[in-house]
């Protein structure tokens, strides 16, 4: 039985692979935000450990894990949190380019410089659920698409860094799949929203576990993930 530590548990993909992992007996570690939010993932998730840390201050998370147990051993870091908000880069106010460069870039470096050593011990994999933005940027799209081609070099760095640590380093890039998110950037654009059009977050679970999963002799490095309808 593995350790995971995943990021956005509470819906869309975070759920789908934290639901799997757990049908499979592995034990999770969950992040949340808050408190609140913790005790709501140990009740949908029974037997989860859960880790309180808010991905929007990056800053502030060393101090919060600083007063918290964190696992010794972890199979895998996946971070799967993330936050979107459109808009033109002539209008886009600071604060939209900061909340998102936040969660969706520099959390995630922060937890894997906090997790590394635990990653190590067992060789570990990271995997960043990434976007089609982080490999193409749309107008509207600029600060999203920013965070996401910075994460791209993040685990590009952190791949080279770590392989002679054994650690394995995936990035994932779902196009538009039927989430919360997906729901909110509809509503952004003005758009209709038609689940059935996008991605099955099971679909993208599928793909994030096949990298977990996959022998030691080999490691996915990048993986696209497009609809197929």
């Amino acid at each position: 039985m593995g350790a995971h530590l995943i990021t956005g548990a509470g819906s869309g993909i975070g759920a789908s692979v934290a639901t799997r992992l757990a049908e499979r007996g592995e034990q999770l570690w969950l992040l949340a935000r808050d408190a609140r939010r913790a005790a709501e993932l140990r009740e949908r998730f029974p037997g989860a450990r859960t880790l309180v840390g808010d991905l929007g201050e990056p800053a502030k998370l060393s101090w919060a894990f600083g007063h918290q147990e964190l696992p010794v051993e972890l199979d895998s870091l996946l971070h799967i949190a993330g936050v979107v908000q459109l808009g033109e880069i002539g209008e886009l106010p600071v604060k939209a380019w900061q909340e998102q460069l936040n969660v969706n870039l520099v959390a995630p470096a922060e937890l894997t410089r906090l997790l590394l050593p635990s990653l190590r011990l067992v060789k570990g994999h990271v995997v960043f659920v990434n976007s089609g933005a982080g490999l193409n940027a749309h107008a509207t799209w600029g600060a999203y698409a920013a965070s996401k081609h910075g994460l791209r070099a993040l685990a590009d760095s952190l791949r080279q860094e770590e392989h002679g640590h054994g650690v394995r380093v995936t990035s994932v890039y779902p196009g538009r799949t039927a989430t919360a998110m997906q729901v909110q950037v509809h509503q952004q654009e003005g758009r209709d929203y038609d689940p059935s059009r996008w991605i099955d977050p099971e679909s993208v679970a599928t793909a994030v576990l096949t990298a977990v999963d996959l022998p030691r002799d080999a490691e996915i490095t990048d993986l696209t993930v497009r609809p197929g309808r």
